[in-house]
């Protein structure tokens, strides 16, 4: 498989690591955002990352330079139709991923891969947006955050992807030291379906807004349970709001198992914008 121009539909976080990783693969990459000075300013934070590892002596000068050139920030009606890779990262709202899809469908060449970051909706149904040409060339890529740092990469087939694609793929993205694997068609697919019991019991053992047990159960399964992160810490990491949206979907596309239901107190902390560090309170206080 042959990749040279990628283009990452969302500037936010997931969108801007996926975009920065894909520069450092010495590819072409244009990154879309509805909001255009915020892609903007996306693009400044990647820069200032490439600045940051070349100054810690992990890119060189003329890397930089290259990853700089490479990416670039574009508007929806301006990107290459002839992109080899469209991957969009946006917001955990099917209606408008197929909509997005569906306008690139009318526009991309027909051999171009329609890849969805998202981590819990599914892959087959997402497809139905787009041609019956285009859902053999439809299918999901999860990245996880950071994308430029997290090795992990989910290829998830819908029922009518050709799996000669996602077999390439993962054979693409293993060769430029990621993991790929290849996961089913289903809810939260491996590592989102795991993670809502670690993220779950967590907050049905502190039960409320209680800090020294969220201290007391991060540091258990740190020194205890051999994990990087507990399960508050890393909450207050991926930011609230998107642990609760994933944690809905689930329990939803499950038809409201009891076993993935979202806790209450995951509500009453996006109700009150404790979302984590992006806001400088969430489980913890990250406020100087």
């Amino acid at each position: 498989m042959k990749i040279n121009t990628v283009v990452v539909i969302g500037a936010g976080t997931m969108g801007q690591g996926i975009a920065q990783w894909f520069a450092q693969q010495n590819l072409i990459v244009e990154m879309v955002d509805q909001n255009f000075e915020f892609a903007l300013m996306s693009l400044d934070r990647i820069h200032q990352s490439f600045d940051k590892l070349q100054a810690a002596g992990k890119l060189s000068s003329s890397d930089v330079t290259i990853f700089k050139k490479n990416l670039s920030v574009k508007k929806l009606d301006g990107i290459d139709g002839n992109a080899d890779l469209v991957i969009e990262a946006i917001i955990e709202d099917l209606d408008v991923k197929k909509k997005i899809f569906k306008d690139l469908d009318m526009t991309m060449s027909k051999y171009t891969i329609f890849a969805s970051n998202t981590s819990s909706f599914s892959i087959t149904q997402m497809a139905q947006s787009v041609s019956s040409e285009r859902k053999q060339n439809f299918l999901g890529l999860h990245f996880f955050n950071p994308a430029t740092i997290m090795k992990l990469v989910e290829v998830i087939n819908g029922l009518e992807t050709n799996p000669e694609i996602s077999s390439s793929l993962i054979e693409w993205f293993n060769d430029r030291s990621k993991v790929a694997c290849l996961c089913s068609d289903s809810p939260g697919f491996i590592v989102n379906r795991i993670a809502r019991n670690f993220y779950g019991e967590a907050l049905r053992a502190a039960e409320t807004f209680d800090e020294v047990k969220f201290r007391e159960i991060d540091k258990v399964m740190r020194e205890v349970g051999g994990f990087k992160m507990g399960p508050f810490e890393l909450m207050d990491l991926i930011g609230i709001d998107v642990n609760y949206s994933v944690t809905d979907s689930v329990y939803r596309a499950f038809f409201d198992e009891a076993r993935f239901k979202p806790h209450r107190l995951q509500k009453d902390m996006v109700a009150a914008g404790r979302l984590g560090k992006k806001t400088g309170k969430g489980f913890y206080n990250y406020e100087t």
